[in-house]
This record gives structure tokens, C-alpha cells and sequence, in this order.
């Protein structure tokens, strides 16, 4: 069973790598108006706040620097987000498919995996440990 067993490392260092360029992106967005940038009248603790949340917690764990403090702080940041911008504005309804939340929700998991599992391979963490090659 677990015929991608032998690579779980690699495909994890890639989960890692993808999901925090992805979120990079995100704080790019708020913080520096690409992309689109937001809305018009968007509070500065979502723009700034939540946007150098998404923009530095995205590069560290892309970077695989410091990933498991970052993926924490980037989770409770997803988990707030969930709960401020999508169930409470719909009445408290918890369903991701209802409310629009479930890239909240995603991220919001993903990361607390990654703060759990740490930076892994391919990482500046293990390069500085001296265990960059796997």
C-alpha cells in the first residue's frame, strides 16, 4: 500500500513550496495591489495586517525558513478569516460550500499540517542543518 510512499518527502517539500507561493501571492494582492489588488474601502487589517500575513508567512514557508512558526501564524490568520469573513456574514453558517469559505478552510489546514510537520526538505532550515539532499 502507498505506492508514493518512497517519495512523501519530495511530495510534501512541494505541497510546501506550492501552497506558500500561492499564499505569497494573496499578500501580494492586499499589499501591493496586484493581481487586481481589493476592493475599494478594504479595511488596512485585512490589506496590511492579514496582506503581510499572507505575503511573509507565503515566502517562509515557500523558503522552508522558519515553516512550522509561519504555517502556524498563516493557519490562525486563515482560521480567523474563515470565521470573520465567512460565517459570520452568512449568518453563521459553517458549511465551506455555503459560505463561500473553503480556500479559508484549505489554507487554514494545510498550514497546520505544515506547522506540525515543519520545513522538510528542500528547505533553508535543512540546508542550514546540512541536510539540504534527500
Amino acid at each position: 500500500m502507498g505506492f508514493l510512499r518512497p517519495h512523501a518527502e519530495r511530495i510534501y517539500a512541494l505541497l510546501r513550496i506550492a501552497a506558500g507561493l500561492m499564499f505569497m501571492l494573496h499578500g501580494m494582492q492586499k499589499v501591493f495591489g496586484m493581481f487586481g489588488g481589493m476592493p475599494a474601502g478594504a479595511p488596512p487589517f485585512i490589506v496590511y495586517g492579514a496582506g503581510g500575513i499572507e505575503f511573509l508567512g507565503g515566502l517562509l514557508v515557500a523558503l522552508g525558513l522558519f515553516a512550522g512558526p509561519a504555517a502556524f501564524i498563516s493557519s490562525g490568520t486563515m482560521a480567523f478569516a474563515f470565521f470573520m469573513g465567512h460565517v459570520i456574514p452568512n449568518g453563521g453558517n459553517l458549511n465551506p460550500m455555503l459560505n463561500k469559505g473553503e480556500l479559508a478552510a484549505l489554507y487554514c489546514f494545510v498550514f497546520f499540517y505544515i506547522a506540525a510537520h515543519g520545513s522538510g526538505i528542500w528547505s533553508v532550515d535543512a540546508a542550514r542543518r546540512g541536510k539540504s539532499r534527500t
